[in-house]
């Protein structure tokens, strides 16, 4: 079985947005997706961690698009293992269109994943799971070009823009809220015309804790320079619990 793992998707209608392309919460699914066939499939997945009280939770993750696929268009997602630490691991992406003759690349993705134990929650070391099998996994070759994952960096002046509640459809299989919700709910903070002049370029986002349904999540978003702002995300007793950045054209 090579290393990295290729799985074939096409951006359904419903899953675009007005301008006819692949929204970027729905891209972000395909990846999560793509992840977890590429570590089941080789012996490292959520149905075998389970068994034994293990799961994997995202950490971080960047997607960075020159063009989101149109509706209709079918591509791959590629997914690899970076590297591999004791309580992480970095994982990359790539979207290309299906067309055998001529690729086109639509973007990149970079990920970090922890895996922890879900009685404690806490880290657990990722070596122990078969004799660190998945170092057999790492691929080094293949080339991620987009920038390195960096920390969002904000200050306390990030101004309160929403307050949302959680409810059934926010939570995901680990039982806390979904990593793709966070990002719909910083992006549903930009209008429809604003989307109409700025392109999403790039999308930052860092998990920081977690939080459940029936947790009030407040938002404050800082605008750092020209198409970038920052957005946190915390619970009503102050607990951040993501902290992200959107780069538009």
């Amino acid at each position: 079985m090579d290393k990295v793992g290729k799985y074939l998707e096409m951006a359904e209608p419903f899953h675009c947005d007005f301008s006819h392309r692949l929204f970027m919460g729905h891209l972000g699914n395909h990846m999560l997706n793509a992840a977890d066939f590429h570590s089941r499939d080789r012996g490292f997945g959520m149905d075998f961690l389970n068994n034994i009280n293990k799961t994997w939770v995202l950490s971080r993750l960047a997607i960075e698009m020159e063009e989101m696929p149109a509706q209709y268009d079918k591509f791959y997602v590629e997914t690899w293992v970076e590297s591999a630490m004791r309580y992480f691991t970095n994982r990359n992406f790539r979207v290309v269109s299906a067309d055998e003759t001529n690729p086109k690349v639509y973007g990149y993705g970079r990920s970090i994943w922890a895996m922890i134990d879900t009685e404690t929650r806490q880290p657990t070391n990722i070596f122990d799971i078969d004799n660190g099998a998945i170092l057999n996994w790492v691929e080094k070759e293949k080339e991620n070009p987009m920038a390195k994952l960096t920390r969002v960096q904000m200050d306390d002046k990030a101004e309160l823009v929403r307050t949302i509640d959680t409810y059934y459809n926010d939570v995901d299989i680990n039982g806390h809220i979904n990593s793709v919700k966070y990002i719909e709910h910083v992006l549903d903070l930009f209008p429809l015309d604003w989307y109409k002049e700025h392109p999403l370029k790039r999308f930052d986002i860092a998990y920081v804790a977690e939080s459940h349904q029936g947790d009030r999540l407040n938002l404050y978003r800082e605008q750092v320079d020209e198409n970038v702002f920052c957005v946190r995300i915390c619970k009503d007793d102050g607990t951040e619990v993501v902290r992200s950045k959107a780069t538009f054209i």
